[in-house]
């Protein structure tokens, strides 16, 4: 009886030898499969799935940070589901702890956290990686978060709410998954980080930080909420700084072109794989916004400076009229 990788064997013998008989080009696919088969075969050997879930659950108290799981293993979450219906649910802080460190390596507002600013109701929708399929709940990703040695997840209500209401979660992972991004398999220190800035308050053409880092990885995901007092703010070019360099590489021509829209988001909201408009409203001149990089990878070797710029100005041309403007932002990004 010939197993898989015997075959594999065979077959990468067999191609050896004629090549060594009747000359010409080698094939080294024939290699690749053989390894490929041993590791998977491995891997797959180690795989156990993981998980919880809570129904109706009073476990959010007023002021205080409640644990809704807890695991020890090397691994990785792969889905998260939030259902619920409260005044200010959207603000919910969720809390992911990472091998036991005592800040969470991702702190988000459940709403911003899946890229949605001004609680916006529009559903349902959904992509692979996110989605919202009711209001204000029914929020889910399945975000890639590995961890080395354990991961802790709570929530914490928004100050504003006094009431201990009913909540539904499912959290899920695998023990020993590999995270592999865009064709990418990262290292196995890889982690996830979330970069912050709440309610920033920028001034006209000021260049201002959405993250910045001193270790190597790749940018995975960044959402954007902001207003104005006219949209002039959506000429901003989006830069990267990568690897110290002072030059940036430019990674849109205009704000609205970062997140895959045209003329000011003149068609409304979208949601695609890459890139979403998940709120605009032109009478207060706000919106928010998705952009994920699987497909289109930023990755750096020691740092990146990631900058937006309150509207624009290039070769000394200023782009319409700018004003104060006034942002939210999160940058996901995998180092190591």
């Amino acid at each position: 009886m010939i197993t898989t990788g015997h075959k594999y064997f065979v077959a990468l013998v067999t191609g050896l030898t004629a090549l060594a008989v009747g000359g010409g080009t080698a094939k080294p696919a024939l290699a690749v499969d053989a390894s490929e088969a041993v590791d998977r075969r491995g891997s797959l050997e180690q795989l156990k799935s993981f998980g919880t879930a809570g129904k109706e659950k009073r476990v959010l108290e007023p002021g205080k940070e409640a644990e809704l799981f807890c695991h020890t293993a090397r691994g990785c979450l792969t889905h998260m589901w939030f259902g619920g219906n409260w005044p200010d649910y959207g603000r919910t802080r969720v809390r992911i702890y990472i091998d036991d460190e005592p800040s969470p390596a991702i702190d988000m507002e459940l709403m911003m956290g899946h890229g949605i600013g001004f609680a916006d109701k529009s559903a349902p929708w959904g992509i692979a990686r996110m989605g919202k399929t009711g209001h204000p709940s029914g929020i889910y990703n399945t975000y890639r978060i590995p961890f080395g040695r354990s991961v802790r997840v709570t929530a914490q209500l928004a100050e504003s709410v006094k009431a201990t209401p009913d909540f539904w979660w499912i959290i899920r992972g695998v023990e020993n998954l590999p995270v592999t991004i865009g064709g990418i398999r990262l290292p196995g220190r890889a982690r996830l980080r979330l970069y912050r800035r709440d309610g920033y308050r920028a001034k006209p053409l000021e260049e201002f930080e959405l993250c910045a880092t001193a270790k190597a990885g790749m940018l995975y995901q960044v959402a954007l909420a902001a207003k104005s007092k006219n949209f002039s703010y959506l000429e901003a070019c989006v830069r990267a700084y990568v690897d110290g360099n002072n030059r940036p590489l430019w990674l849109s021509s205009g704000l609205e072109d970062y997140f895959l829209g045209t003329y000011y988001f003149n068609r409304g909201k979208y949601y695609t794989p890459v890139a979403g408009l998940t709120h605009i409203d032109p009478r207060d001149h706000s919106f928010s916004a998705y952009r994920f990089h699987e497909e289109d990878p930023i990755v750096f070797r020691t740092g990146l400076r990631l900058t937006c710029r309150c509207g624009e100005k290039i070769d000394g041309k200023v782009f319409h009229d700018p004003k104060d403007t006034v942002y939210t932002s999160y940058v996901w990004v995998y180092e190591w």
